[in-house]
């Protein structure tokens, strides 16, 4: 290390070092509540990587949720290149998702066992985040808002999401204003069920596919959505992986089948019809 590096100072170059009275980083980000949220439950080392994966995983979702609740009002609004980004961002987010299980894959099925007792009845599949990124997303199970019965707050966002339409219903709605031929039944449904796959909707899409040069952004938002939806699989299939290869088929904490109900997750379709319309191009 040179002398330069170790006589460095920056406020000869005019940063502050003084925060008496002013906005640091920490207070900002409010990090000392966030750093203080790390409460294992047991003396396991393996159990901070736990929370802290979950944590983060939180958070993102979070910024995901925002994202992906701007881009269905601005598409709703036919303002489309915001959206287009605000999707592009959503599928790094999921990157950064994905890439989260291979750290907790770093621990072991002994290692998980030294605190899985403290976890109680908890289970990721309680995340109400992740809930509600499903239900934008238009795969409406009315059944998962039971486990938020005992907190009205968050049972009463889930339900008003139920009576919203999805991200998919807009972008549906969209393609019908710029002129492509949607189904009315389609574009009249109820929405607070989940969209099931339509030959209309294929013709539509494969309308889109067949000439991109005249349809340029229903297909570039189709093709955004498809992004989506492959870094979203991805991240279901790396879940079902990490649970296999951390606990095997034992049932999960909050008492679902563990793998077998992260299996029938894998055969979700968010946006059916543009995995389909490949099919018929």
């Amino acid at each position: 290390m040179s002398d330069y590096e170790t006589s460095y100072d920056p406020a000869e170059e005019g940063a502050q070092m003084a925060f008496d009275g002013r906005m640091s980083y920490g207070d900002y980000l409010k990090l000392d509540a966030i750093l203080r949220a790390q409460k294992p439950l047991s003396d396991a080392h393996d159990e901070m990587l736990f929370i802290v994966q979950h944590q983060t995983s939180e958070l993102w979702m979070r910024l995901a949720i925002h994202e992906l609740s701007a881009a269905r009002t601005a598409i709703a609004e036919d303002r489309l290149q915001p959206a287009l980004k605000m999707l592009a961002r959503v599928s790094r987010i999921f990157e950064q998702l994905n890439s989260a299980w291979d750290v907790l894959r770093t621990m072991t099925p002994s290692d998980y066992t030294r605190f899985r007792d403290a976890l109680g009845q908890s289970s990721g599949f309680q995340s109400w985040q992740y809930r509600l990124i499903e239900f934008v997303l238009g795969n409406r199970n009315h059944a998962m808002l039971q486990p938020h019965a005992h907190r009205d707050d968050i049972h009463t966002l889930l339900a008003a999401e139920l009576e919203t339409p999805s991200l998919y219903d807009e972008v549906l709605r969209f393609a019908a204003r710029a002129g492509i031929d949607v189904p009315s039944a389609v574009l009249e449904r109820d929405v607070s069920k989940t969209h099931l796959a339509d030959d209309g909707v294929i013709a539509a899409w494969r309308e889109v596919y067949e000439n991109p040069e005249a349809n340029w952004e229903l297909y570039e938002l189709a093709e955004k959505l498809v992004d989506f939806e492959d870094y979203f699989r991805r991240w279901r299939f790396n879940h079902v992986t990490t649970v296999e290869r951390v606990i095997g088929f034992k049932r999960g904490t909050g008492g679902t089948g563990g793998i077998s109900y992260l299996k029938r997750m894998l055969a979700v379709e968010l946006f059916p019809e543009l995995w389909h319309v490949r099919t018929e191009l």
